[in-house]
């Protein structure tokens, strides 16, 4: 059905840049990549994680003892939130070219891995005189990073393989993203046996985002086959294992197929890219820091689907069929599409509304105002199915308030 929405004249690129180690057992593959890093002069690196999940889920031990078998020196920035800051970049930053690190190795989620592409381009040699502001501010554009390994310890991110990173400029509540070709790892780990120790929260936002990010790579004016076809792949996996996981947290099977659609997923909006969700949940999460990047998602997802249903009736009704069955792609569906989306999210445990994490109708304003005067949010706007008007914008906030029915 989706091919009816496919133009075949137009060329698009199809991006995968990362070698990703999958599997139960690939946290073992830190060290093949640190040798290869050793033969190639890599000596020292800095290890950029949040404050706990790293060792919590036992691959500190693991990378820990391989840097200390190869001879690699370390220094370790644990002090990353999951909002990450342009403040906590140039802390990290600072810590390793103090201690002459030549390579990142991110252990975490997006915010980890975002932190340490971010880092890498600050540790640059071109670069080091430039900050995370200028950075995320589109100062300069960079084209080159030190090496970066990522230790992906999430389902949900898809950060590991692909070319974007974000990060929060607090003074001015900005949470822009960036993407550049410099920034693919050069090597990813995705080891399924290290989720098992997410919380059910956890689980359940990292999974929706995977959700989200196929959603708009599949619906964005720059879609191509690739991505949509990895959408519907996404959701059908997330749909079948997640529900599993959240019974059974050390279900491996369930993990592992969850990771795989976290994986593709990132690959997805590194081909279509992203739109109306992402670039309205940066609004919310700057403003409110503790407000979690896949909890954001979920509650503006069933209004985002109203809005762009009828523009991409035949690819949603399609991808969406595991979560939201019956639909036929006739755009007079959309907003019974919102409502069976929103009922698969309270169904999975995500009941929350914008209410519910403290916004209201006061703050429309000044959220519509950041979607749009945020760097590079605008890009995002730009590439939404339909034309991103304010009054649109505002409609989705205002919708997202409370439940559809």
């Amino acid at each position: 059905m989706w091919e009816k929405d496919i133009n075949v004249n137009e060329v698009r690129e199809i991006i995968s840049r990362t070698k990703v180690f999958f599997g139960v057992g690939a946290i073992n593959k830190i060290n093949d990549i640190l040798v290869d890093f050793k033969t190639k002069g890599i000596d020292k690196v800095i290890v950029i994680s949040g404050r706990n999940a790293y060792k919590a889920t036992g691959a500190w031990d693991i990378i820990e003892k391989s840097l200390k078998d190869n001879s690699i020196g370390y220094v370790n920035y644990d002090k990353v939130t999951p909002n990450p800051t342009t403040d906590g970049i140039d802390e990290a930053k600072k810590i390793a070219l103090d201690f002459g690190a030549k390579a990142v190795i991110a252990i975490g989620g997006g915010s980890p891995i975002d932190t340490a592409k971010s880092v890498a381009i600050l540790m640059d040699e071109k670069y080091q005189g430039k900050t995370a502001n200028e950075l995320y501010e589109y100062k300069f554009a960079p084209d080159s990073a030190v090496p970066i390994v990522a230790v992906n310890l999430t389902h949900g991110t898809g950060s590991e393989a692909n070319r974007f990173a974000v990060a929060t400029v607090v003074e001015k509540d900005f949470k822009p993203a960036i993407a550049y070709e410099c920034i693919y790892p050069t090597y990813s780990i995705d080891d399924p046996k290290v989720c098992t120790k997410l919380s059910l929260k956890q689980t359940l936002y990292t999974s929706i985002d995977a959700i989200n990010h196929v959603v708009e790579a599949a619906t964005s004016k720059v879609a191509s086959p690739y991505s949509i076809s990895l959408a519907k792949e996404t959701i059908r996996l997330v749909a079948k294992y997640l529900p599993l996981a959240t019974k059974n947290p050390d279900d491996l099977e369930a993990r592992y197929f969850l990771m795989y659609a976290a994986l593709l997923g990132g690959i997805c909006f590194d081909n279509g890219l992203l739109h109306y969700t992402h670039a309205l949940e940066h609004p919310l999460s700057a403003v409110k820091h503790d407000l979690s990047h896949g909890l954001g998602l979920a509650i503006l997802l069933p209004s985002v689907i109203e809005t762009i249903y009828p523009d991409k009736a035949a690819t949603l009704a399609d991808i969406l069929e595991p979560i939201a069955p019956n639909l036929k792609g006739e755009a007079g569906e959309a907003k019974q599409a919102a409502a069976a989306v929103e009922k698969w999210l309270f169904e999975v445990g995500v009941k929350e509304k914008l209410e519910d994490m403290g916004y209201s109708m006061s703050d429309v304003e000044k959220l519509t105002n950041l979607a749009f005067t945020t760097p590079s949010l605008d890009g995002l706007l730009a590439i939404a199915p339909n034309e991103a008007t304010k009054q649109r914008v505002a409609k989705i906030y205002e919708d997202s308030m409370k439940p559809i029915s």
